[in-house]
């Protein structure tokens, strides 16, 4: 019995294999995959999930909607010209979001290592933020950022530029 699971594990483990090579070839075969790709944080699953998704991201008039589409904003509860601003809406696409937030955690940990002289703005930006906020704001708040970007660099067809203004 034993040995008829790890053969049958063995075996998921290959097809596994095989959907994250056929992945890959799609994602490098496809020209705006492969400038989401770009962006730290952002491998070929995400860049193939988003372009699935969203397509060139024509839909959003801004990345705000995108994000805010995905889930990665706050929910507003405004009155008055009182702004209030609540947790985090969740609502959206889950596969997306959790995939972006997991790119997020790739981009801390980048950030926390590199040398500081040798940081990009954004890696800079995400260290100030590690150092005032929890650290399940600071991935959702460069999830939502990411998605901002890539919504900008799919829009724009523009490559990704760590140097560039923010042109979200």
């Amino acid at each position: 019995l034993l040995d008829d699971l790890q053969q049958h594990w063995h075996q998921v483990r290959e097809r596994i294999s095989a959907c994250d090579a056929g992945i890959a070839a799609h994602a490098k075969a496809d020209a705006r995959s492969q400038r989401a790709q770009q962006l730290i944080g952002v491998g070929p699953l995400t860049a193939d999930a988003v372009v699935a998704t969203i397509g060139d991201g024509r839909e959003f008039t801004h990345g705000r909607q995108l994000s805010a589409w995905l889930g990665l904003t706050p929910t507003q509860h405004s009155s008055g010209g009182k702004q209030r601003l609540g947790e985090i809406s969740r609502r959206g696409d889950s596969y997306l979001r959790t995939l972006l937030i997991q790119g997020a955690s790739s981009s801390l940990q980048r950030a926390n290592a590199v040398a500081l002289d040798k940081a990009t703005a954004e890696q800079i930006w995400i260290r100030g933020l590690t150092q005032r906020l929890p650290f399940g704001k600071v991935l959702v708040a460069i999830a939502n950022k990411h998605a901002r970007q890539l919504w900008a660099m799919l829009t724009h067809d523009e490559d990704y530029d760590a140097e560039a203004p923010s042109l979200i």
